[in-house]
């Protein structure tokens, strides 16, 4: 597949001329994930195709099998998912060209009608269940938890009767489409919970600015030495950029070993930006820059005057006349 324009309709990205842009999901049907992928413009008329595993999904990017992934990278009471972060930030295959946020509400689906009191064990995926876990507690302090991979996956387990678990809790779109008796509604610990997801696809030229941007970089750590944080982020605060959210995670090679894993306002075309990047590589050439995109929010973020375009073209044009004297 080349990096060409999509059909009309559909998120950019790398899509053949003609072909039906193939998009590929944490699954199975009924997860947070499919719900997310919903709002992606053009989805309608894509093929839409439901995985195992995030991994799955961006491998399948990665290989030129699918053409868009849609997965989770952030909720606002667990932070941070892992195995996206870890695995979006391996190379530079893929890049982010939206994201999406989608309200989150657990429902405790029955195998069958049952009072809570017979309930012995509740499946979910671990961050569900992290989301739960004190309604849980009050209500079915007998169940026991297990893991599944993911919230829909668990729910449709009740389908097949050869499943142990008694009940499991998912997303409300899950009880629709299979038809499972609902046996506690709205059941996560904090209302108002948002769990943030990002559109992948292979790198091409970012989306166009809006005024309301997001720019995710990963930035590994090459020497563990006194103000090697700082280091990095100097390099934003000086430029006015607020930083939206940074991680640490460990890179694999070794207990010490880490990358930041940073999301900013801003877009890779404003004269800011471009200044921050360019002297982030010069201290950790091994930076990878994963996107610009508009964000889900539409939030208008102000920007100091003196690190506004027009600023660095002032400063930019005095240079050169000074050096044309």
């Amino acid at each position: 597949m080349s990096g060409t324009v999509p059909p009309a309709g559909h998120d950019a990205g790398p899509v053949t001329p003609g072909a039906r842009p193939r998009y590929v999901y944490l699954g199975p049907e009924g997860t947070f994930t499919e719900a997310a992928l919903r709002q992606v413009p053009g989805v309608e008329s894509a093929e839409c195709v439901p995985v195992g595993s995030v991994i799955t999904a961006l491998a399948q990017v990665r290989s030129g099998e699918a053409d868009f992934a849609v997965v989770p990278i952030e909720n606002s009471v667990e932070g941070g998912v892992t195995a996206t972060l870890d695995d979006i930030a391996a190379d530079d295959d893929l890049q982010i060209r939206r994201e999406i946020l989608v309200p989150i509400s657990f429902v405790l689906l029955g195998r069958r009608a049952m009072d809570p009191a017979e309930i012995r064990t509740v499946s979910t995926h671990t961050h569900g269940w992290a989301q739960v876990r004190h309604w849980a507690a009050a209500h079915l302090p007998q169940a026991e938890f297990v893991p599944a991979g993911s919230t829909a996956a668990a729910a449709r387990g009740l389908l097949d009767d050869t499943t142990s678990y008694d009940a499991a809790v998912c997303a409300p779109l899950v009880a629709e489409q299979t038809g499972l008796p609902v046996l506690a509604s709205a059941i996560e610990d904090t209302a108002g919970a948002v769990t943030r997801f990002v559109l992948v696809s292979r790198p091409g030229s970012a989306p166009a600015p809006t005024g309301s941007d997001k720019t995710t970089v990963v930035v590994p750590l090459p020497e563990d030495h006194p103000g090697a944080l700082m280091d990095i982020l100097d390099q934003f605060a000086t430029r006015g950029i607020n930083l939206s959210r940074i991680e640490s995670r460990p890179t694999g090679a070794g207990l010490g070993s880490y990358f930041f894993s940073i999301d900013f306002e801003g877009h890779v075309a404003e004269e800011r930006v471009k200044a921050a990047l360019a002297a982030l590589y010069r201290l950790i050439p091994g930076i990878r820059f994963l996107g610009s995109y508009p964000r889900a929010d539409q939030r208008r973020y102000s920007v100091p005057e003196y690190t506004q375009d027009a600023a660095y073209r002032a400063g930019q044009e005095w240079v050169a006349g000074l050096l044309g004297r």
